[in-house]
């Protein structure tokens, strides 16, 4: 269902607070269909994006280290995608 999200289990380092964030809001798009926020989905949105990065932080938490580390670095660690974020970051409100 959700392509791109990336496995965030075993990395090292560790997925950062973004990563997992960018993992929850990329399945919360998903889920709802909402792909550019409005007055009406805003709040609602922002809030299940929250919940799910505290559930995922607290999922990861408690796994056991993963045997294999996953195939791929995350794209997040990407610096051309780092900066992206950082230009988004700068645009909201």
């Amino acid at each position: 269902m959700c392509r791109n999200i990336t496995t965030l289990r075993g990395l090292q380092p560790a997925a950062t607070d973004e990563e997992i964030e960018a993992a929850a809001r990329q399945y919360v798009r998903k889920v709802t269909g909402v792909q550019s926020l409005s007055d009406a989905t805003r709040e609602p949105f922002e809030a299940a994006v929250a919940e799910i990065t505290e559930i995922t932080t607290r999922l990861l938490e408690q796994l056991p280290e993963r045997r294999q580390p996953p195939a791929t670095v995350p794209p997040l660690r990407r610096p051309e995608v780092r900066a992206r974020i950082a230009a988004q970051a700068l645009k909201r409100p």
